[in-house]
């Protein structure tokens, strides 16, 4: 019996180890090389960059409180990488890992759509590869600094109220900002374009980093676990006002203080620990949002401020301008009567030579375009100036010229007061601008019934000198071709060739506006008024004034100024257009209006850094049409030089009066 039980367990034990045995050695010698093969190929397929030190974790790690991985900070003298809450947006504890931190933040999302959360995690891992790109692209690129959009106040009183605001706003935003932080962080193959340019440094990197600093520290003085830590709450704030005073009002990295290194590394030192409290990507992407949200609202009520004072400004004649006229008046009554009178008086009404039409109460402004224009001038001494002013600035611009004569060319200066034909019963507008309807819209402070547009509330409306281009044959009785130059305008080539162009049987020539930047007709009338409608195209291309050369012969023949006249007598409560006159301009020449080639007048100088340079350098004329006129401060810098070089500031009394470049 002993021994049939032996047997048996002996063929049992054989039965169970040959196999195992056989299959081994069969594996070992056949499979061996394909086995290998797979496995390396498998490695290879999670293989990343080489500047890539992250972890290749596919699960959730445990993490123990007792022991945590080293935390390491390296700074250089400049470090150009740094931590950044708005490029990566992830709030994780020091000593986790990405793919940890991805997981963790999009887990119960993808269990909840279905979604495979492996591949969710390895998307995570190629986000935070992508990530530290977005750091080298924000810092070498030309985005938007997010300094610009959110920091507002570097005061810690006006922080809290402002950071109150974005509480509410926060309540408010909630159910549209709950995305994950995967979803927020994904930014595609684009971000990779930015690490072509890491090997070069910006001059103002440094200052960024710590714009930068500045942020994160405040989001995190926002956040209601880093509130609860008294310490920690005290120096964020500590961190802020340091930093902040650092910055200043630096602009690159050596306008930064020595102690600016030492700063940084405070201040990062302190955001760890903050990062450590508060891990809650999601609150810090909402809190962001919605601090984002109270600056936009902030931005739009100091928009509304700033137009409103760049509209006083535009109004406000400055003190040097000012002090001008009142010197040269002076000067000029202590001069004889045989002083007093211009050169070459005889030139005033002679059809061949190039007459030129300046209807201005600005000295120095029409000073720059008689010197632009004799500057570039062939024959000055065929070259006619007829300026027409206000009586208070009259004996001051007949002085100046008296004093500044244009080399060769010939200078005529008129007071309106003298044109006697001039008045209300001739020209409509003239009654208007007297009317009662019309000062109340200037004057009185009830104004909810007028315009809202301050645009049209500019003096210059008020002015008979800004119509007086509508009366061109009866300043002028004797001239054939004339050409009309505003103030503030410089005229860049010579202009004789405008005198030889056939300008068809049309009345006005002039250049179109009706690119990207301009407006056609129905920026300017009222087509809701069935008179526009009836007789105008709303899409016709508009025109300019500014630089216009008029046919004389062919505005007696076709009655302009009784046209003119008609349609003032229309408007005289408004319905048709607006103030101004490029309205009534574009009414009365429809159909009447040569267009010149654009390259005889540049426009935009007075409102648009963003005119082409070369195109303004290659034009005849530059036409500073707009509020930042070349003579305020509030001018654009990269265009000013055009003006200012045909001013002499050495003049006597432009010292005296203190103008200066």
């Amino acid at each position: 019996m002993v021994v049939t039980r032996n047997t048996v367990l002996l063929l049992l034990s054989i039965t169970v180890v040959a196999p195992i045995l056989l299959y081994t050695d069969r594996l070992a010698t056949f499979n061996y090389p394909f086995a290998q093969q797979e496995f390396i190929e498998a490695v290879t397929a999670f293989a990343v960059g080489a500047t890539d030190s992250g972890h290749l974790n596919l699960l959730p790690q445990e993490t123990y409180t007792a022991l945590k991985e080293p935390i390491g900070v390296v700074y250089t003298e400049d470090t150009t990488n740094t931590n950044n809450l708005f490029h990566g947006l992830h709030f994780a504890q020091a000593g986790e890992h990405v793919s940890t931190r991805v997981l963790s933040a999009t887990n119960d999302e993808g269990q909840t759509k279905g979604e495979n959360p492996i591949k969710l995690v390895t998307d995570g891992i190629k986000q935070g590869i992508q990530s530290s790109y977005l750091e080298k692209a924000d810092i070498t690129g030309d985005s938007v600094n997010g300094e610009d959009a959110i920091d507002v106040d570097d005061n810690d009183g006006k922080l809290a109220k402002s950071f109150d605001a974005a509480d509410q706003a926060s309540e408010t935003m909630e159910q549209q900002h709950t995305e994950s932080s995967s979803q927020v962080t994904k930014k595609g193959p684009i971000l990779l374009e930015g690490d072509k340019h890491n090997d070069l440094t910006p001059a103002d990197a440094r200052v960024r980093q710590l714009k930068d600093q500045r942020i994160q520290a405040r989001v995190y003085l926002s956040l209601q676990a880093v509130r609860s830590n008294p310490q920690l709450t005290r120096e964020l704030r500590l961190r802020v006002k340091e930093v902040s005073r650092t910055l200043g009002d630096a602009s690159k990295d050596s306008d930064l203080p020595k102690n600016a290194n030492e700063r940084m590394k405070a201040m990062e030192q302190t955001l760890i620990k903050a990062r450590q409290i508060q891990n809650d990507c999601a609150a810090a992407v909402k809190k962001l949002r919605a601090m984002l949200h109270s600056t936009e609202e902030q931005l739009r009520v100091h928009k509304k401020q700033t137009l409103f004072l760049t509209q006083l400004t535009a109004k406000t004649l400055p003190k040097g301008l000012h002090c001008l006229p009142l010197r040269l008046t002076t000067e000029y009554y202590g001069l004889n009567t045989s002083q007093q009178e211009f050169p070459n008086q005889q030139k005033l009404e002679d059809p061949r030579l190039y007459h030129y039409a300046i209807f201005s109460d600005n000295i120095l402004a029409t000073a720059v375009v008689v010197n632009s224009t004799v500057t570039h001038a062939k024959d000055t001494s065929k070259h006619v100036f007829h300026i027409v002013t206000d009586r208070l600035n009259y004996a001051a611009m007949r002085m100046w010229f008296l004093v500044n004569p244009p080399r060769k060319a010939t200078i005529q200066v008129q007071n309106i007061e003298d044109f006697t034909w001039l008045n209300s019963s001739y020209s409509p507008v003239l009654k208007q601008l007297g009317s009662p309807s019309m000062i109340d819209f200037y004057f009185k402070t009830h104004r909810a019934s007028s315009d809202s547009n301050l645009k049209f509330r500019n003096p210059k409306y008020l002015s008979i000198l800004n119509h007086l281009r509508f009366y061109l044959p009866e300043i002028f009785p004797k001239l054939n071709k004339v050409l009309f130059l505003d103030d503030d305008i410089v005229v860049q080539k010579d202009l004789t060739d405008l005198w030889s162009i056939d300008l068809k049987g049309n009345v006005n020539g002039a250049v179109e506006t009706c690119g990207e930047s301009f407006h056609r007709f129905d920026r300017y009338l009222n087509f809701s008024n069935p008179l526009i409608a009836k007789n105008f195209d709303p899409r016709a291309c508009g025109w300019a004034y500014g630089m216009n050369v008029f046919d004389l012969v062919q505005w007696k023949r076709q009655n302009i100024t009784e046209v003119y006249h008609n349609w003032q007598k229309l408007n005289h409560d408004r319905q048709l257009w607006k103030l101004g006159t490029l309205p009534p301009g574009l009414i009365t020449f429809w159909k009447r209006t040569f267009p010149l080639h654009r390259s005889w007048h540049v426009l935009g100088l007075g409102y648009n850094p963003n005119i082409n340079q070369k195109e303004s350098e290659r034009a005849a004329v530059i036409h500073y049409n707009g509020n930042m006129k070349p003579w305020l401060e509030i001018s654009i810098p990269k265009f000013r030089g055009y003006w200012t070089k045909y001013v002499d500031y050495d003049l006597v009394y432009l010292r005296e009066c203190n103008i200066n470049p």
